[in-house]
């Protein structure tokens, strides 16, 4: 079997490769100053403080970011908030309909007691014995056949009581696990409403370390360039019903009007509440969140799109705004920016949806 140990190195070839060694070190080293060198040169040549991610470029597009997660958080608000209120109609409901079935009970109880007591009253010796004693056998007979009647009529209540009194058990137990999942919903809402603001903080700070111009360029330039008023909406084309054209007028008489998240007017929006509450002076229902509205309808091309239908943007239908015509769209951007006009291709488009 072959030896692995590796052969002696002679005095030359230890010397050679010390020497080889002293040279790399002394490349290394000079390599090191010039690379500290550099950085120094660099980080004078930048100001102060201005690292890539804090110049406007780089804050502007974080306050974007920001404002998309909030955007988010706002709609998962939304839809637990809109849950916790059907729960918490579900939940009356169900104390009303438990407050009715014990009422019943009471009522029913108190008769059964009534018709017990005739009973006895009654019929509380021997039926047989008690012809015999009867001065009046004719009269005892309809009296017996009388009580007869009311002993099956007591077995059919205490039948219905027993019926009665498992019924409100099962609402008992409904109404508890709608307690449980109202107090799930409300956590979840308070958790969604926490992100919501905890983001909107963070941008308005970045926002306010904007110098003033570059602040003010960024509200009135983001998400779909500079407006001037109101756009031409001539020949913008014809709504696809009478309640998509009330509904593009609700949304044009609500511009200028504040965004408020979680709010669905009609003083202040989100975007999934503008269009619920556009939709809502046309007569129509719509879901509360986004992306329950993108399937209110019928989705149509964009390129067929008509005033009155449902724009909604990014893969997960974070945003949601009203086509309007003429490749425009109203919307509520964001804190801070009012429901306004903008271009329908201010983001990508993920649907487009006719009500």
């Amino acid at each position: 079997m072959g030896s692995h140990r590796r052969p002696a190195q002679s005095g030359l070839d230890r010397s050679a490769r010390g020497s080889a060694v002293s040279l790399l070190s002394a490349v290394s080293a000079v390599s090191a100053v010039s690379a500290v060198a550099a950085t120094a040169a660099g980080l004078a040549a930048a100001p102060a403080g201005a690292a890539p991610q804090d110049r406007p470029s780089g804050t502007r597009a974080e306050v974007d970011r920001l404002f998309e997660q909030a955007e988010q958080a706002t709609e998962a608000f939304d839809k637990a908030d809109e849950r916790a209120d059907k729960l918490r109609d579900e939940l009356a409901d169900l104390q009303d309909s438990v407050a009715r079935g014990q009422e019943r009970i009471n009522t029913m109880r108190g008769a059964l007691g009534s018709l017990a007591g005739a009973q006895y009253r009654s019929g509380g010796i021997d039926p047989a014995l008690a012809l015999l004693l009867s001065s009046d056998p004719d009269g005892y007979l309809d009296k017996a056949s009388v009580l007869d009647r009311i002993t099956a009529r007591q077995a059919g209540e205490l039948t219905e009581l027993r019926r009665a009194q498992r019924d409100l058990s099962q609402e008992r137990a409904e109404a508890t696990l709608k307690l449980v999942d109202l107090e799930r919903s409300r956590k979840a809402v308070a958790r969604h409403k926490r992100t919501v603001e905890d983001k909107l903080a963070k941008a308005r700070r970045l926002l306010d370390s904007l110098p003033a111009s570059q602040r003010e360029a960024y509200e009135r330039a983001s998400r779909g360039g500079v407006r001037d008023g109101v756009p031409d909406l001539s020949g913008a084309g014809v709504p696809s019903s009478g309640r998509a054209a009330a509904a593009v007028a609700a949304a044009m008489s609500a511009v200028g009007k504040p965004y408020v998240w979680g709010a669905n007017g009609p003083s202040g929006f989100d975007c999934s509440g503008l269009m619920q509450w556009s939709y809502a002076q046309a007569g129509v229902g719509l879901p509360r969140t986004s992306q329950a509205q993108r399937y209110a309808g019928r989705q149509v091309p964009l390129s067929q799109a008509r005033p009155g239908d449902l724009v909604a943007y990014r893969s997960d239908a974070s945003h949601i705004g009203m086509y309007v015509g003429n490749g425009q769209v109203i919307h509520a951007p964001y804190p801070g920016a009012p429901v306004r006009y903008d271009p329908v291709g201010m983001m990508p488009v993920s649907s487009v949806t006719r009500v």
